[in-house]
């Protein structure tokens, strides 16, 4: 018995956000003063620093649970399956569905009831849930998926990363250019044959990393003090990253029973080049083995950071021939690996 990714889709938004959107805005720093150089050249930086060209953004009428509901349709037509008898809908995300000219929250029902409102599906034993794990939440949702079907709990898992991050960052924070909107959606089955997921590995850091992301106020001291936006300290996030996601790496494909000559690619979680660049760089280090030329798919430059999404839209980018450069074969190793708030790590090796 295997458990298997049977059916993938994304759902990228068609609003496309530029940096040379961002010329206009009014960048502060932490403690409300002004930067004293000029928006061009912060835009500069941080797209060396980022990778980050365009970014994309949902319409105004459609919320993060809009978003999960198209990428779940095509995941489910690609499973070919019929979505009464799924068992389970998962749906990662970490500011549930914020309407257009808000930052306000709204997550009862839960997104993954919503979804399955919007599927159409009756079924009362599909049961939904919704999964809090910052950005590595989408990876969680599938490592908890495959403990389902190995216990004989369920046989059918949809697992869904939505977010809409365009509409919780502080306009005054220069790190709002990192953020996107997206979705991205999963089916997970238990199938005759070897492979699927091999090995997975998590853990959660809750010292001092506990708030390197958090929600704070703006920047800008004439905003309401109790209208909360994402906020973060990249530096840390970027140092934590670099200090602990290799070792996850490894500890995942040592349990998987695979060398590291089997890995084919590495899905990260898009949220920053350089960083990603680096982790991977220090994965293969620990191996003493060289790194292999395109090893690394990435989209971030022209998606932006959508959390939780990033990992199964760029899956489903390179496994349906849409991302240059990247394919996926029968019977190859990836490994996949996020980091995000919590702080959370982790990691899941699979063959296709």
């Amino acid at each position: 018995m295997s458990i298997q990714i049977t059916g993938m889709g994304s759902y990228i938004p068609e609003i496309v956000e530029t940096n040379k959107d961002f010329l206009k805005a009014t960048f502060l720093n932490a403690d409300g003063s002004p930067f004293e150089i000029e928006n061009d050249v912060i835009i500069k930086k941080f797209k060396a620093i980022t990778g980050i060209e365009e970014r994309r953004y949902a319409k105004k009428h459609h919320t993060a649970s809009d978003l999960g509901y198209f990428a779940a349709e095509k995941a489910i037509s690609d499973a070919r399956l019929d979505p009464e008898t799924l068992d389970y809908i998962i749906v990662a995300h970490n500011f549930g569905d914020v309407k257009h000219g808000s930052n306000q929250s709204d997550a009862m029902p839960s997104l993954a009831a919503r979804i399955k409102h919007s599927l159409g599906i009756k079924n009362p034993k599909c049961v939904c849930y919704d999964l809090l794990f910052g950005c590595p939440g989408w990876l969680e949702g599938v490592i908890q998926a495959q403990a389902f079907i190995r216990a004989g709990m369920a046989k059918k898992c949809l697992v869904i990363g939505a977010e809409t991050l365009s509409r919780v960052y502080d306009e005054n924070d220069r790190d709002s250019m990192i953020f996107s909107d997206g979705a991205g959606a999963t089916v997970i089955e238990k199938k005759e044959g070897l492979g699927g997921i091999l090995s997975h590995e998590s853990a959660t850091f809750t010292s001092e990393e506990a708030y390197y992301l958090f929600c704070g106020k703006s920047f800008n001291p004439q905003k309401d003090v109790n209208t909360k936006f994402i906020k973060m300290f990249g530096h840390k996030i970027y140092e934590f990253a670099l200090n602990n996601v290799p070792q996850a790496l490894k500890n995942c494909l040592d349990a998987s029973g695979k060398s590291i000559e089997d890995v084919k690619k590495v899905f990260l979680h898009q949220a920053n080049e350089k960083m990603d660049e680096a982790i991977i760089k220090r994965f293969y280090r620990l191996f003493k083995f060289p790194m292999p030329d395109n090893a690394l798919p990435m989209c971030i430059n022209k998606l932006g950071n959508s959390s939780v999404a990033t990992i199964p839209t760029l899956l489903d980018l390179v496994q349906k021939g849409k991302l240059e450069g990247h394919q996926l074969h029968k019977g190859d190793v990836v490994l996949m690996g996020s980091v995000g708030a919590g702080m959370n790590i982790n990691a899941i090796t699979y063959q296709f």
